[in-house]
């Protein structure tokens, strides 16, 4: 398959308004043309761009269009017809598909594009559309006169595709008046045309109107998608002859300490993993090993900071963080809030997007034998 994309840009356009044809006017900061040369130009299986356009276009307009590599220019003619006549001549020798398409539908998206390319396998033409879902009335004088039926009514698209050979042929036969579009030309020369799904963003600019609307629907597609990232951690220390624990960055007397490598603060390192896990970079190990005796007995708030600045070069700007401690004693409600402010200066989230709340194990297991504590934490991360 070798597939070209014959885009006519010869028309006037005048219901758009403007002292320019509307395929030259500007849409998001560059001619609305150029969106629809990109659009077809990048999609992998097209091959090769053919642009009909208008002769006195060339000069005056044609200039402030960014060209795809290998484009090939034509002259149109004094109607649709003829300009597509005059494109289908000018297809390249190896073309066997062809992709004819309006210059004033700069919205389409690359999933249309092979859903015709999908259907073209089958049928020797194809063209996306969408249901007419609107009750139809027919109008005398300003007047409702009747309804129409619109069960198996479409609202026809482009890009239309056909088989090169076939829709030269039936365009050499063409003798009606201006067509309404390839479609008609087709099926007049008895081609089968195969109906794929359209696509509401798939809007042909007429009106001046539609160009602010064009624009809304570029802006939301060139938007970046939302980046939500949610990571889990979990630690476990033991503990040994001592008499204070430091949990979330607060001291809590306690009848013994936590025995670790660095000050052993399981809260925290909880959370510090978590973080890792939310931009998959693996555990406090992987960038504090410790093997590494320059850890020995280092502020788990290091760790913490070094997660929370990883992630704001990555972009991401950390949305919350619930911890979880797990154990008989010392008793964590007393000193909940001052483990929220401590996390909150650490890593510079409001107080109300921090949670710390503890519950023990009934008794059984290591904590429940009070051997030492465990913390579970999760963290969510948002791309900025």
């Amino acid at each position: 398959m070798s597939v070209t994309a014959l885009i006519v840009a010869a028309g006037r356009g005048t219901r758009a308004g403007g002292d320019i044809p509307k395929q030259y006017q500007t849409l998001a900061g560059e001619p609305l043309l150029a969106h629809t040369l990109r659009a077809l130009a990048s999609h992998p299986k097209v091959g090769a761009v053919v642009l009909v356009v208008h002769p006195e276009d060339r000069a005056s307009e044609l200039g402030r269009v960014d060209l795809p590599a290998g484009t090939i220019l034509v002259d149109g003619g004094e109607t649709r017809d003829a300009s597509v006549r005059a494109g289908l001549a000018a297809l390249p020798a190896d073309c066997t598909e062809v992709l004819i398409h309006d210059a004033a539908r700069p919205l389409l998206s690359r999933e249309l594009v092979e859903r015709v390319l999908v259907a073209l396998r089958n049928h020797p033409g194809a063209a996306p559309a969408v249901p007419v879902t609107d009750a139809l009335w027919r109008g005398e004088g300003g007047l409702v006169a009747g309804t129409q039926d619109r069960a198996g009514l479409w609202r026809a698209q482009t890009p239309q595709g056909f088989r090169a050979e076939a829709i030269r042929a039936a365009h050499a036969a063409w003798s009606g008046s201006p067509a309404a579009d390839d479609v008609e030309v087709a099926r007049a020369h008895g081609l089968d045309v195969a109906i794929v799904q359209g696509d509401e963003d798939n809007l042909k600019i007429t009106h001046p109107q539609d160009f602010a609307r064009a624009a809304a629907i570029l802006a939301r597609k060139g938007a970046r998608p939302m980046d939500i990232r949610t990571g889990n951690g979990f630690d476990v220390h033991a503990f040994e002859p001592g008499d204070h624990v430091v949990l979330c960055g607060v001291k809590v007397p306690h009848s013994a300490a936590l025995k670790g490598h660095s000050d052993a603060d399981v809260g925290m390192h909880a959370i510090t993993d978590a973080i890792y896990g939310a931009l998959a970079e693996g555990d406090i190990g992987r960038h504090f090993p410790p093997s590494d005796p320059q850890w020995k007995g280092a502020a788990s708030e290091i760790f913490l900071r070094h997660a929370v600045e990883l992630a704001a070069a990555r972009g991401f700007a950390i949305a919350n963080i619930d911890c979880t401690l797990i154990c008989e004693r010392p008793k964590v409600g007393p000193h909940a809030a001052a483990m929220m402010e401590a996390l909150s200066g650490i890593t510079g989230i409001e107080p109300g997007r921090i949670s710390v709340k503890a519950t023990t194990s009934e008794r059984l297991g290591f904590t429940g034998r009070e051997e030492g504590i465990a913390a579970i934490a999760t963290c969510t991360v948002v791309a900025e």
